[in-house]
């Protein structure tokens, strides 16, 4: 059965310190409507920026994802992200009135408690899903990363974390479906090592760093002036190494704590891709700047293949309410469903029978749909998205403006069933939207095409 979108119900507020930044801030959650995503506004900054959390904002990973759209940003994200995907929420505003998150114990588990306050509720939308159908492999170069992803009957992911320590050996963790996240890994706190802590204090960072939000292991013998130094740096009275080669003696939660933890990260980065994965990602030695390398090779793939098409999932729009918003009319209504919409994407559905007008002739004896009717059931599709922008789409009519790189693969034939897939290349502004649209029959690509359209009142 096809999963529902979530939000929350109610809102609630949490505050804490930033990491790196060392500032305070509150952030409030609150409900979102359906296909609007997870996205943060800063109300510190004039005008209150959003600053949506997808891929195309991602502006940089140094110890963190951070965020930017426009002059705004966020960093700090991915544990917050983790905990909304664990959680299921895919519809969520998250007010900040300062650039980071706040870090609190180093975890996803606060920000999965405050959520859970607030309760959650489905809405009349399904998920988005990418069902992978084949292997796929990706290794940064640079970092030595590596990532499968495998067909799958739900979603389950491996992470493999190896830094040549004796301190913190190689090891593993997994997580065999996503309602095992609260339980098994969203308490996993970050780490780090203590070389690096000082070169992250020299370069600005982990000024809000505490040794009860990171745990911090120790690799070589440390004397007495170094640790009087970490002392200051963290505020602390004193500060010791025991046995386990970890400051201070934290105790682990977990013995692979580390991997679980990057397990978490890897969950709140893919987070951007506002999908949900239906397959079984291996990882070894994720890091966020190859987790979102990784995300955005998906998010190109997705482009090219067919998307996942459920024949038993309720349409986001049937036969009745696309007629409620689009002007035509048999024979000229050429979609029977809309199966996935959100603000910058539809997907649509033909089924072509020999009873279609146009095949008395186009062709007698071979029958063929016609190329232009495939443009358009594909502008009908993203007409669709953009009457969606509108409270009263009964009182508009769209108009073509652009058709461009227009492109013919396959025949189209009675008996298929064409999938038009179409996606925003530019925000909706005064009324035209501008997208790339493909059609697919099967696995097949049949036709893609650019086009430019613009819808006007006329009541």
């Amino acid at each position: 059965m096809p999963k529902l979108q979530n939000t929350i119900i109610s809102e609630h507020q949490l505050n804490g310190v930033g990491l790196h930044t060392g500032q305070s801030t509150t952030i409030t959650f609150k409900p979102a409507k359906v296909n609007s995503g997870i996205c943060f506004i800063r109300t510190d900054l004039d005008g209150q920026p959003k600053i949506p959390a997808n891929l195309s904002n991602f502006h940089e990973a140094n110890r963190s994802t951070q965020l930017k759209c426009g002059e705004a940003t966020v960093q700090t994200t991915e544990h917050l992200l983790a905990a909304v995907k664990g959680l299921e929420i895919d519809n969520l505003i998250i007010e900040i009135d300062g650039p980071e998150l706040p870090i609190l114990d180093g975890s996803s588990k606060p920000f999965v408690e405050a959520l859970q306050q607030c309760g959650t509720q489905k809405q009349n939308a399904n998920k988005r899903i990418f069902q992978v159908k084949k292997t796929y492999y990706f290794k940064d170069e640079e970092s030595g990363s590596e990532y499968s992803l495998e067909p799958y009957d739900g979603f389950k992911i491996d992470v493999t974390i190896d830094y040549n320590s004796k301190v913190l050996p190689k090891s593993q963790s997994t997580l065999n479906s996503i309602d095992d996240f609260v339980n098994s890994i969203s308490s996993s706190r970050t780490f780090v090592f203590l070389h690096e802590l000082q070169s992250l204090f020299n370069n600005g960072l982990i000024k809000g760093g505490d040794l009860s939000n990171a745990i911090v292991f120790v690799e070589e013998e440390v004397n007495s002036k170094e640790l009087i130094k970490l002392a200051d740096i963290f505020n602390k009275k004193d500060i010791s190494v025991k046995e386990q080669g970890i400051l201070n003696n934290v105790d682990l939660y977990y013995e692979n704590e580390p991997a679980r933890h990057k397990l978490l990260d890897v969950i709140g980065d893919l987070a951007l891709m506002g999908i949900t994965i239906q397959g079984h990602l291996k990882i070894l030695k994720p890091g966020h700047k190859s987790n979102i390398a990784f995300a955005k090779k998906i998010m190109q793939i997705m482009k090219t293949e067919a998307p996942y098409f459920n024949p038993n999932q309720t349409p986001v729009k049937d036969i009745n309410q696309i007629m409620e918003m689009l002007p035509h009319r048999p024979p000229f209504l050429l979609i029977d469903k809309i199966m996935d919409l959100s603000d910058t994407h539809v997907v649509g559905l033909k089924n072509v029978t020999m009873n279609e007008d146009f095949f008395q002739g186009h062709f007698p004896g071979a029958p063929v749909m016609p190329g232009v009717l495939l443009i358009e059931a594909m502008a009908q599709t993203g007409g669709i998205l953009i009457l969606s922008t509108v409270p009263d789409p009964e009182n508009y009519l769209t108009y073509f403006m652009k058709i461009d790189k227009v492109k013919f693969k396959q025949k189209v034939l009675p008996g298929d069933t064409v999938i038009f897939n179409c996606e925003l290349l530019s925000p909706i502004r005064r009324g035209i939207c501008h997208m790339f649209g493909q059609a697919y029959v099967g696995e097949k690509l049949v036709m893609e095409a650019e086009l430019m359209a613009q819808i006007k009142k006329v009541k």
